[in-house]
C-alpha cells in the first residue's frame, strides 16, 4: 500500500468518525436560537406590498348569498323590533290601566263624598232650621195659589210643572 492510499483511508476514517459525532450532538433548533431574551430590542423589518395589480372576480354565487344573508338578516330584525315594540306597548299599556284605576278609584271616592253631603245638605230639618234663623215661616192657608187651572185655548200656553206660587201680601 502507498503512503498515498494510507493517509486518505485514515483522512476518511477521520471524516466518517467527526460526522458520526456531530449527528449525534443535537444542534440547536431555529426556534430555540429566536429566543426572546428580555432588555434584547426586537426589530420588525416592513415589506411594501402592492395590491393595485389585483383585480377582484365577480362571482355571481357569492353575490346570490350575500343578498339572501343581509335579507334574512334584516327580517330577523325587523321581526326582534317589532316584538321588542310590542312588549313595551303592552307595558306602557299596563301602566296607562293602572293609573286609569287608581283614578276611577279616587273619583268613585269623591262621587261618593259628594253624595253624602248632597244629602245632608237636602235634609229638611237642616233646612229648617235655617228658614228660622232667616226670620221665615211656613205658608199660611190662602198664601199659595195653585197654577194648574184650565189654560185658554187661544193665549199662550204655559209649563205643567206643577209650579206653586206663594204671595207674601195677606
Amino acid at each position: 500500500m502507498s503512503v498515498w492510499a494510507v493517509a486518505t483511508s485514515s483522512l476518511q476514517e477521520a471524516l466518517l468518525s467527526r460526522v458520526k459525532s456531530v449527528a449525534d450532538t443535537r444542534l440547536p433548533s431555529r426556534a430555540a436560537a429566536r429566543r426572546f431574551v428580555p432588555g434584547s430590542p426586537e426589530i420588525y423589518f416592513t415589506k411594501a406590498i402592492d395590491n393595485s395589480r389585483l383585480v377582484k372576480i365577480d362571482d355571481p354565487a357569492r353575490k346570490r348569498e350575500m343578498r339572501m344573508f343581509m335579507i334574512a338578516a334584516a327580517v330577523v330584525f325587523v321581526l326582534c323590533t317589532v316584538y321588542v315594540w310590542q312588549h313595551f306597548r303592552a307595558i306602557e299599556y299596563g301602566y296607562n290601566i293602572e293609573s286609569a284605576k287608581a283614578q276611577l278609584n279616587q273619583l268613585t271616592e269623591q262621587n261618593r263624598a259628594l253624595r253624602l253631603e248632597d244629602a245632608s245638605l237636602r235634609d229638611p230639618e237642616r233646612i229648617d232650621k235655617l228658614a228660622h234663623n232667616l226670620g221665615l215661616e211656613a205658608p199660611r192657608a190662602g198664601q199659595v195659589l195653585q197654577m194648574d187651572a184650565t189654560p185658554d185655548t187661544n193665549g199662550p200656553v204655559l209649563a205643567r210643572a206643577g209650579v206653586s206660587v206663594v204671595s207674601l201680601s195677606q
